[in-house]
């Protein structure tokens, strides 16, 4: 039998894929993208999976649905393509970097984060075009709460960052006696200014992997 170290997502997800209830969120998912314009591109809905093993998950950043304006998502949650302004979200998320760990960052595409094992999941993987929500009664939940369990089950030593409400939500499905949970308010402009600046996640991050013998993120 595999350990956790060996395992990898078509392993891990192969009970809920073979399900008839994936079956059923995949014809309504591709019935969205032959009707509707759909974002992230449709090569990109499982990008997060694919940069980050299961293997080499240190972190988990949860968001709540892709960004729903043209050419931004990039099937990472915050992250957005490099040819688009950045959203207030993801600006406000450096300012914070800046002021936690002195770090200019420049590049949006977050892709050298999940590289380096965060995993950046949003909660549903994909939304209508201008429609914020559109796809949170799709099924995409049942999906990513799986990931986030097996994760929790399969693993130890994960940092869960759960940024606002919604992905605070997402911490009973998390076995705290093993995982490290960072909780704040959202980056976003209506609620940064209630806890999310000065939380200084990343270095926070970087602390429990270090005392855990484990390589920290260059963020």
């Amino acid at each position: 039998m595999k350990t956790p170290l060996q395992m990898t997502w078509t392993e891990i997800l192969a009970p809920i894929k073979n399900s008839e209830y994936f079956e059923n969120l995949w014809n309504k998912v591709k019935s969205e993208y032959s009707s509707v314009t759909v974002f992230p591109p449709k090569s990109q809905i499982f990008r997060a999976l694919e940069l980050t093993p299961f293997d080499e998950v240190k972190v988990v950043i949860i968001g709540q649905d892709p960004y729903h304006n043209d050419n931004q998502a990039n099937g990472l949650s915050f992250s957005v393509a490099e040819d688009v302004s950045a959203p207030p979200s993801l600006k406000n998320i450096f300012t914070e970097l800046k002021s936690d760990l002195g770090i200019e960052r420049q590049k949006k595409d977050l892709e050298d984060w999940a590289k380096q094992g965060v995993l950046l999941l949003n909660s549903s993987l994909t939304v209508r075009a201008h429609s914020p929500n559109s796809h949170k009664d799709l099924g995409w939940d049942r999906f990513t709460n799986f990931i986030i369990e097996e994760l929790s089950d399969e693993k130890e030593n994960v940092v869960f960052v759960l940024w606002g409400a919604f992905a605070q939500k997402k911490e009973e499905l998390i076995d705290s006696s093993k995982h490290f949970i960072i909780k704040s308010a959202h980056p976003s402009p209506f609620s940064v200014h209630r806890g999310f600046y000065g939380s200084k996640p990343f270095s926070k991050v970087n602390n429990y992997l270090k005392s855990k013998n484990i390589k920290p993120i260059s963020w």
